[in-house]
């Protein structure tokens, strides 16, 4: 008993029925049927466009063409120079002006703390 059996058939037929509905098996052995047909099709432009194929490959002998085997000659592309940005200019370094070496008599130090409030005043 294997799957030759037509309980098995009915079976799965009523499965199928009750998973999918009885609206919807008409509408998709519709559609398995138009992707086979297109299926076939396809398959015979294949084994058509092998056989050009095949025919526009073979070479007569003594034809200096050269078959469809052979493949084409590539030339490179043309060389051309890499393009340069051109250079940046950096802004002038500009330098602060010398300060002054002279000691200003009017500005005061603070008192250290060994100066006693006397000192600082015969210093100052």
């Amino acid at each position: 008993m294997g799957w030759e059996s037509p309980s098995h058939w009915v079976i799965i037929a009523l499965v199928v029925l009750v998973l999918f509905g009885y609206k919807k098996l008409p509408e998709m052995s519709r559609s398995v049927g138009r992707s086979l047909r297109i299926f076939k099709t396809e398959i015979k432009g294949m084994g058509q466009d092998d056989a050009a194929r095949d025919s526009a490959e073979t070479v007569t002998p003594g034809t200096d063409q050269p078959s469809a085997l052979t493949p084409p000659v590539v030339t490179p592309p043309a060389v051309t120079s890499p393009v340069v940005a051109p250079p940046v200019v950096a802004p002038p370094v500009v330098t602060p002006p010398p300060a002054a070496t002279a000691v200003n008599p009017t500005v005061t130090t603070p008192p250290t703390a060994e100066e006693t409030p006397q000192q600082r005043t015969q210093t100052g």
